[in-house]
């Protein structure tokens, strides 16, 4: 199979690790931005973490350094248009794109602002590509609660014009879900669909509860069902889907070797898998390669790949008639 040449649905990617290296410098230039390198072979180590890295920890601090290029209207609306348009030249079909609005508050945005400049990058790209989007809203589960609710209330006006879903995500601890029961249920009430970071770094019993606790229809990564029989099951039966990313996966160590990851065993088993990148820069991947690491250690048919492109179709926050529309590009 050409992976390039095929339609593709990518429901994981965050904007903040998806900057191109070359616009880090430029905005940084620009802004009189101090950088640890302006030669881009020693900022890529920077911007990219390695396959080696120790923990999710260790792969989260390469995000430091792209949000201090993300704090302006121009800036924001720039980066996201770069995203859909590098998306759009691997042949990716419709993309949801999601960033913590409050990270990029630090030189005065309001959330709204920064928001609206996602959106209009977004927009921008879909008028010029054969690409459409969807933006959701990340709430970090190491600020407070009260920042949740922040992010639920000034996003709701945005539902319907680009904003589809609440996420919750960052370093995840045992147990989180219950802080944020109040803010995902006032989400759901206001029209907002959720997808919860859950099950990445060994904790399969957040899964459960994600689903259970917060009504997350689609799971963030949730490699670690596989070490508990209760959320499998749940994920399973619900045909909840989950959003994987091998690399990312690697990486963060939530498993050992391409060839531990569980998606090939989850797929061939009935539940719904999907692929994505999770960051396109800190895991230095395109959608190509990574469905390329898929095929390599698992070999998928024709078939399986149209299997996981009609569930990642099927899984998406948009609205039919855009489903209807990445359907018959297959």
């Amino acid at each position: 199979m050409n992976f390039l040449e095929l339609p593709k649905v990518e429901l994981h990617c965050h904007l903040d690790g998806s900057v191109r290296v070359e616009t880090v410098m430029d905005i940084a230039q620009k802004e009189g931005l101090q950088l640890p390198s302006f030669d881009k072979k020693e900022l890529q180590n920077e911007l990219i973490a390695p396959l080696d890295c120790e923990s999710l920890e260790e792969y989260l601090k390469r995000f430091s350094l792209p949000n201090s290029v993300m704090q302006s209207r121009e800036s924001l609306k720039r980066i996201t248009f770069e995203l859909f348009e590098d998306a759009s030249r691997e042949n990716v079909k419709y993309m949801e794109v999601r960033f913590g609005p409050l990270l990029h508050t630090l030189k005065g945005l309001d959330v709204e602002e920064v928001i609206e400049s996602v959106i209009e990058g977004m927009k921008e790209a879909e008028s010029c590509y054969d690409i459409k989007g969807n933006i959701i809203l990340s709430c970090l589960r190491t600020m407070s609660v009260e920042s949740a609710f922040e992010v639920v209330e000034k996003g709701k006006k945005f539902l319907g014009k680009g904003v589809v879903a609440i996420d919750l995500c960052a370093s995840e601890e045992e147990g989180f879900c219950e802080r944020f029961v109040e803010p995902i249920a006032l989400a759901k009430e206001y029209g907002y669909r959720v997808t919860i970071h859950a099950g990445e770094t060994g904790i399969g019993k957040n899964v459960l509860e994600a689903i259970e606790m917060l009504g997350a229809e689609r799971i963030g990564h949730g490699v670690f069902i596989k070490d508990c029989a209760e959320a499998y099951r749940e994920v399973k039966e619900r045909q909840v889907v989950l959003e994987m990313c091998p690399t990312s996966n690697v990486q963060t160590k939530a498993v050992q070797h391409f060839s531990d990851h569980p998606i090939y065993k989850f797929h061939k088993d009935g539940i719904k898998v999907t692929i994505s990148t999770d960051n396109r820069t800190v895991s230095n991947t395109t959608m190509s390669k990574e469905i390329h690491l898929v095929n390599k250690e698992f070999n998928l048919s024709e078939e399986d790949y149209r299997r996981i492109y009609s569930n990642s179709v099927e899984a998406s926050f948009a609205d039919q008639k855009t489903k209807d529309w990445c359907l018959a590009k297959f």
